[in-house]
């Protein structure tokens, strides 16, 4: 086992500890950024200048009558930016633009002593606009060819050949929404400036330095003399990793331009209007399978929602593209991905990061061909799992490593789920009830973990050991709920040996730990993680050789477990604490900065081919749902779910990630329907779900009557930090479940056999007309026609599916 994965004696990782701010957070005292403002005198306040038009070029702007209004100190425009005017990475998001590009984008800024006083300046800015046509959905954008960013291929084998041996071939295409993150603190940034002219910014943003970078580009000034600190989030998921930059830049240049703290907080509205989503998807396929129903070949065009700028659009389309082959072994590929340019947010980063939406392409495939097959779709996914042994690999080129782990963990599920016996139960229920359906389904994951830019792949930390041997962590990662610090602090003692109350970790600061990767890709945990056991075991090596010379023996012969060295085979000890105070006065350093590379990844984004994933996790759920024929409402039974995290850092953690992933992957396909006015009227583009009244969040009423989460045992990965894996975004993906759940209990009320489409997000009323259709394939059939022609025979190649 390499160094990197080996635990040592009475390790504190793996073991079940509640979340380090737990208590903080259920008694309401744990700080977040905009509660900071409390604690800081003068502050000016800013609101933004919204636009409420879908698109147009501004002509004029008079911010005169905003000065007017009392309390308004200073409105903000492009003219005052000293720097450059842009808030993103690509150099297409200017801060304070010129024309309007989506509804509500806004362009100016109020500061007011009160924050009702720059609401109300902010509402007597004059803008004038010349507006412009505007390409509001999916389709307006395809049907126009409004495209930008980069058009990946990503082919394998040969997808001609491969269709020309498919017995069976079939067409189809599917839509799906995009994702509100509705994280329960909006976007928010506190900026100060020193008496030398430093800026400071509280963020609550998932990227310090790149926070930092954008704020430092926007004033002009160098990285060293912007300061960023994130204290926690209260949820991220994606959303804070590229967008709060512009916000912290506002706030920054307010500070400057008035040398006063300037506090900037979206309310829920401003923060769905103006903050982007996850990427609604288009995707049309063609697949082909062999006799048994193996595939052969898939040819697949995914389109994403990218919105006005690009943001994280380019690498989402190519984590979709990565992920599309799921658990499944496509011999022969091609695989294409464009990016639509719309006039709405600029869509991003959001829990697994294009990977669900290329998963949900082909578990949808799936689901809507094994009918058509005239297989259960439990067999149909089986027959193409990834096998060990097989040479096999994705269709960009990396071999699947632990392929084993995708039928061990879907075996897992059906014995503790007693797939067999609740199927036969299910059976008898439904040929008795014939305006309420049941069904179990059970779909799996295949995740690769690490950026797909190799670059992001690296971990920095600084550790502090005091002379009355307390230790303070500081690293690159930002905490927004998912638990990272807690698994930091038993990274440290783990590998100091120390007790876990002998360690404290310090806020996110780009001062401490500088260039750091945003905390995203399911990665904080292990690059951060075996940054922070580089710095403890820099310093563990140091106290070893000075507590060999108190104890008179071999460093190497010394351990440090539970706060005491001992030497191996003798009863002499030396204390946490008088070893830390010896070193101190033998002149040691006590400070180390940790570091920490991914190794073994190799990607080249113009082929579409090589190791992009340090690994892959794995996962498997069964859910059984409840669907009223009458209206389409269901209600979701009993959940199943084994879940490999490897050797898990924080179980308790862990399981909490796996479900609460799962609840927000169900919220996304069954939910959560975001609606745009699409109509030619004076509102066209804007947000009509613009609160949680009108935009459905999972609640309690949604989550399971039965929760079953089993970690995967006896799954040490080689090479992670103390052999364990990712854990934040996987989990998502197995909710697709729950989908083809409803799906096999929509079709119930048809005939056998009959392939039913069904709608993402899987609302209510999209199940009803799933079960209208299938029961209107009953009635043709029943009178005397078929739903469906020969299907599977090898004349009906290319036959589209009907619903």
């Amino acid at each position: 086992m390499s160094r990197l994965s080996q635990r040592p004696e009475k390790p504190v990782v793996g073991l079940p500890l509640p979340h380090e701010s737990a208590g903080l957070h259920v008694t309401g005292t744990a700080l977040y950024t905009d509660d900071l403002v409390h604690r800081t005198k003068d502050v000016l306040h800013a609101y933004p200048v919204q636009v409420m038009k879908a698109h147009g070029r501004i002509t004029a702007l008079r911010t005169a009558p905003a000065l007017a209004v009392p309390g308004v100190v200073r409105v903000l425009t492009g003219a005052d930016v000293p720097g450059v005017n842009d808030a993103g990475m690509k150099h297409d998001e200017p801060l304070f633009p010129d024309e309007v590009m989506f509804h509500g984008h806004a362009v100016a800024w109020v500061l007011g002593e009160t924050l009702e006083a720059a609401r109300l300046g902010a509402a007597a800015v004059e803008v004038e606009l010349d507006e412009l046509p505007s390409l509001v959905t999916l389709q307006d954008a395809i049907a126009a060819d409004s495209f930008h960013g980069a058009r990946p291929v990503m082919v394998a084998g040969d997808v001609d050949a491969g269709f020309a041996d498919s017995a069976h071939v079939f067409t189809g295409e599917l839509q799906f929404s995009d994702q509100e993150h509705f994280y329960l603190e909006t976007h928010a940034a506190l900026a100060l400036v020193d008496e030398a002219g430093q800026v400071f910014v509280q963020s609550s943003t998932q990227h310090p330095s790149e926070t930092q970078e954008i704020v430092a580009h926007v004033l002009g000034l160098p990285s060293h003399e912007v300061t960023v600190q994130c204290l926690r989030m209260g949820g991220g998921f994606g959303g804070k990793e590229m967008q709060p930059h512009g916000f912290a830049a506002v706030a920054a240049l307010g500070a400057r331009l008035t040398g006063r703290p300037v506090r900037l907080r979206l309310n829920r509205t401003q923060d769905l209007t103006m903050s982007g989503k996850r990427h609604g998807f288009h995707a049309a396929w063609k697949i082909g399978f062999d006799a048994e129903g193996r595939i052969q070949a898939l040819d697949a065009t995914l389109t994403a929602d990218g919105g006005w700028s690009l943001d994280l659009s380019e690498p989402v389309v190519a984590r979709a593209m990565c992920h599309i082959d799921n658990t499944y072994w496509i011999p022969h590929a091609r695989v294409t991905g464009r990016i639509a340019r719309t006039n709405k947010v600029s869509n991003t980063a959001f829990r697994g990061f294009g990977g669900p939406q290329g998963m949900l392409v082909i578990e949808d495939i799936m689901g809507r061909c094994a009918p058509l097959l005239g297989l259960d779709p439990t067999e149909l996914r089986e027959r193409n799992f990834y096998r060990p042994g097989q040479g096999q690999t994705t269709p960009y080129g990396q071999p699947v490593t632990h392929a084993e782990r995708i039928s061990t963990v879907w075996g897992q599920v059906k014995e503790d789920a007693g797939i067999a016996g609740r199927r036969r139960e299910i059976a008898a229920f439904n040929a008795t009830h014939p305006n309420t359906k049941r069904a179990l389904a059970i779909t799996g994951i295949k995740f690769g973990i690490s950026f797909n830019l190799t670059a992001f792949n690296q971990g920095g930390a600084l550790v502090l050991i005091y002379k009355d041997g307390s230790v303070l962590i500081n690293h690159g990662g930002t905490e927004m709920g998912q638990g990272l610090h807690t698994k930091m602090l038993q990274v440290a003692a783990t590998t100091l040996g120390i007790p876990l109350h002998k360690v404290r970790l310090a806020p996110t600061r780009t001062d401490k730990v500088p260039n750091t990767s945003a905390t995203a890709a399911s990665s904080g945990a292990d690059l951060n993680g075996a940054a922070v056991k580089n710095a403890c075991e820099q310093l563990r090596a140091r106290l070893l050789e000075v507590a060999a010379t108190r104890l008179g023996a071999n460093a190497s012969d010394v351990r440090i477990v539970e706060g005491v060295a001992r030497v191996l085979g003798s009863a002499e000890e030396l204390g946490w604490d008088d070893l830390v105070r010896t070193a101190y006065f033998q002149r040691v350093q006590l400070s180390a900065a940790g570091f920490y590379r991914t190794e073994g990844l190799h990607w080249d984004a113009k082929t579409f081919r090589g190791s992009p994933f340090k690994y892959f996790s794995y996962g498997a759920a069964a859910t059984e749902v409840e669907v009223d024929g009458f209206t389409g409402a269901y209600r979701i039974r009993r959940v199943d779910i084994v879940h490999d995290v490897g050797d898990s850092l924080s179980p308790m953690i862990d399981i909490g990630q796996v479900e609460g992933g799962f609840v927000q992957g169900a919220g996304w396909l069954t939910l959560e329907d975001l609606r745009w006015d699409t109509g030619d009227g004076p509102d066209r583009g804007r947000l009509l779900t613009q609160a949680a009244s009108t935009y459905k969040l999972p609640s309690f009423s949604e989550m399971p009557e039965e929760f079953h989460v089993t970690l995967l045992e006896n799954a040490t990965e080689e090479g992670a930090v103390y052999g364990s894996k990712a854990v934040g975004e996987p989990p998502l993906m197995l909710a697709f479940s729950v989908r083809e759940a409803l799906r096999e209990a929509a079709a119930a009320f048809g005939p056998a056999g009959v392939s039913v489409e069904l709608a993402s997000p899987a609302t209510p009323e999209a199940v009803y007309w799933a079960v209208e259709a299938a029961r209107t394939a009953g009635a043709r059939e029943r009178a005397g026609g078929r739903a469906r022609d020969g299907i599977g025979n090898p004349a009906d190649t290319d036959a589209p599916l009907h619903a």
